[in-house]
């Protein structure tokens, strides 16, 4: 296997384990609107490729290339900000469609964080996948479990802040988490409310965005009410 320096970015959901119903008709649009935000949320990421959906997250990367090279923290905090916007639009056409169900209801409930490092990794084909492998492709994984108090952030390593870490857009705030199988590492954490001057806001739904997005759930949902479909299990 070869390697490659790459930026990697895990976009991770959280409150997905509390958003699920215990309800066949909650648990089936929790499903469906989740897949509709981590669809949003990719098509966003700007240059970024899609390696894995891992749950309710989404995993990417960005290889550096000579004429293609590391990306600033500035620009990571773009990709971030892009992809929350449309997580953001993604969820208040969900909150506010004129389904009952708590699927549909408490989506307003989930946020949005970031973790971002750069480093070495190599490529792997399993049965056609493509799969990043390596120490870094760990690192950036572990960065998930961390004392960050803040429901939305952007996380960036140590080795990705060096790149250039004057570009830093918000203010900053240091952690030393420690990790499994790593030992202990430096990294750096802002607030997403403090990233909103980097990208204009998006256009808000229209009413009837809102409805057709309602009749769209409910057909999407319809396999999982006739158990033709089993929701994933929470991890």
């Amino acid at each position: 296997m070869t390697s490659e320096r790459a930026a990697l970015l895990i976009a991770d959901i959280g409150g997905y384990t509390e958003y699920m119903g215990s309800h066949r008709m909650s648990l089936a649009h929790a499903e469906v609107n989740t897949a509709r935000m981590l669809e949003r949320m990719i098509q966003a990421a700007r240059g970024f490729d899609l390696i894995e959906i891992e749950g309710d997250a989404a995993f990417l990367s960005r290889p550096s290339r000579k004429r293609d090279p590391d990306p600033t923290v500035t620009e990571i905090m773009q990709v971030a900000v892009a992809m929350h916007q449309a997580f953001h639009l993604e969820r208040e056409y969900v909150a506010k469609n004129l389904c009952p169900c708590g699927g549909c209801k408490e989506a307003g409930n989930l946020k949005l964080k970031f973790v971002a490092h750069i480093g070495e990794v190599a490529t792997q084909s399993i049965r056609g996948r493509t799969k990043l492998v390596g120490i870094d492709v760990i690192l950036v994984h572990r960065l998930l479990k961390n004392s960050v108090s803040i429901p939305e952030y952007v996380l960036v390593s140590e080795e990705l802040y060096q790149v250039d870490e004057t570009s830093m857009p918000a203010p900053v705030h240091e952690i030393t988490p420690e990790l499994e199988g790593i030992g202990e590492v430096r990294a750096y954490f802002v607030d997403v409310a403090d990233l909103d001057g980097l990208l204009p806001p998006p256009r808000k739904p229209s009413w009837g965005a809102r409805i057709g997005k309602t009749f769209a759930a409910v057909g999407q949902g319809m396999p999982y009410m006739l158990g033709m479909k089993q929701p994933r299990k929470v991890r």
